[in-house]
């Protein structure tokens, strides 16, 4: 006997919500288990940051052609597919036996989980309202912190119990078990949150010209890329950090990552939600605002973490998680405000052109830059101390830990240029809801559909 199908409105943004937990949670376990891999294969930052940034290229361009098929597919068979690629691959990481194999097995998993945020994304749009959509983004959403803090915490336990390969073998599982239950999930109308004709397309134009003619989109996709940059290098960078400059073991750096960036990023995102639809309602330009004035008041928190001496583990704990916390908020306030600017038809590929630019603009530069940063300022601390090395991995451990620490310097000094961006973004946002708002009032009408509803 089949299990009832998955259709409420809560039921399924609890699925998309475990979904890209286990998204985030692959993506990020080869960070927590770094330091081992790098020790056995002789790596240098540089090449660590190349397996991330192969990956992050990938993804984004394989995005386009899902974010079209998110647009026009069914969107939980996309999923489906997508999860199953992505989980099959993480399995098959932990069986490499050179750096090579690796990073053919990351390439796949980059190709898989393209496909979760356009289809999710759109699904969420069909499912909330306007008015609901940025605390239903920020549970979905929930997923990255929550993915990474898993992975930090179980992806350091076991690799420094059981090895490296043992993590990744263990992190594909769940995806495969989440990918047999979605295919029991009912699929929304398309428009039924937006009291338009269910399955309504958009105005008339090349969908990737309209979507770029919108100017908040405009500024959003920088901000993207931006904010990518900056997370990205530190959530791969940061328990290298905490082990080399703080002496941390592994299974320690990974329990601080977990709660600095994992732990409470997740209330950054869910409080980012919240705050979100609040001033949203006062303000249509509230979420933009939002997201500016959190990510600019982080910056002064990142930079004292890394102004803390060695072994100061506790204060960097505290100035770090502030900094998380208000980073994260940035996701729910901004994702929503795509969702409000952006036709129903048009919102898959609209999420696939912003992931295209962020990941491969952003997301893809920040580890590789970050780690040949990392490599030039070590051997400049080396040499500057009269000591000579034969390439990057032949430096001395504490070279590398002081090279590492000065490149992090990157990630406030970006983070204010990135609250800059999100506030001329809050100038155009008001006139793009409106123009979004006209063309739902001169499309045919219909009643939101019954899976349209709160967020319980």
């Amino acid at each position: 006997m089949f299990p009832p199908r998955i259709q409420r409105p809560r039921s399924i943004l609890w699925l998309l919500f475990g979904i890209n937990l286990v998204n985030f949670f692959d993506r990020q376990i080869f960070a927590a288990v770094t330091e081992p891999l790098r020790q056995e294969w002789g790596l240098t930052d540089s090449q660590l940051g190349w397996l991330v940034t192969a990956f992050t290229l990938l993804y984004a361009l394989i995005g386009l052609p899902l974010g079209r098929l998110a647009d026009t597919w069914r969107r939980g068979l996309l999923l489906t597919a997508g999860l199953a690629t992505w989980s099959v691959l993480t399995f098959l990481s932990g069986l490499s036996r050179n750096y090579w194999a690796l990073f053919g097995a990351r390439l796949g998993v980059g190709i898989g989980e393209a496909a979760c945020a356009p289809a999710a994304s759109s699904l969420i749009g069909d499912l909330y309202r306007p008015a609901e959509r940025a605390r239903a983004m920020s549970v979905f959403m929930l997923g990255l912190p929550t993915g990474v803090a898993l992975s930090y915490v179980a992806g350091g336990a076991v690799a420094q119990h059981w090895g490296w390969r043992a993590a990744f073998c263990l992190a594909g599982i769940p995806g495969l078990l989440l990918a047999g239950i979605l295919l029991f999930m009912t699929e929304p109308l398309r428009g039924q949150a937006d009291a338009v004709t269910p399955g309504s397309g958009h105005r008339p134009g090349s969908p990737i010209g309209l979507i770029l003619s919108i100017p908040t989109m405009r500024w959003i996709i920088v901000s993207g890329l931006l904010h990518n940059f900056v997370m990205y290098a530190l959530t791969f960078f940061l328990p290298s950090f905490l082990v080399r400059y703080h002496q941390a073991t592994l299974q320690m750096a990974g329990l601080v990552s977990a709660l600095v960036i994992g732990a409470v990023g997740a209330v950054g995102m869910l409080v980012g939600g919240l705050l979100g639809d609040r001033v949203r309602a006062m303000r249509p330009d509230g979420r933009m605002l939002l997201a500016g004035t959190a990510v600019l008041a982080a910056a002064p928190a990142g930079l004292s973490a890394l102004l803390l001496p060695q072994g100061a583990l506790l204060p960097f704990m505290v100035l770090q998680g502030i900094a998380a916390f208000l980073m994260y908020t940035y996701y729910a306030a901004v994702y929503a405000t795509i969702q409000d600017i952006v036709e129903p038809g048009l919102r898959g590929r609209a999420m696939a052109v912003y992931f295209f630019a962020m990941y491969m603009l952003g997301a893809s530069l920040g580890p590789v830059t970050l780690g040949w940063l990392s490599d030039f300022l070590a051997a400049q601390a080396a040499a500057i101390s009269g000591l000579a090395a034969t390439g990057a991995a032949g430096i001395p451990e504490a070279f590398r830990a002081e090279g590492l620490r000065r490149a992090l310097f990157v990630v406030p000094a970006l983070g204010m240029l990135l609250a800059a961006v999100l506030f001329a973004g809050a100038t155009t946002v008001r006139r793009d809801i409106g123009r979004m708002q006209a063309w739902l009032l001169a499309s045919p009408k219909a009643e939101p559909g019954p899976t349209a509803g709160n967020v319980d």
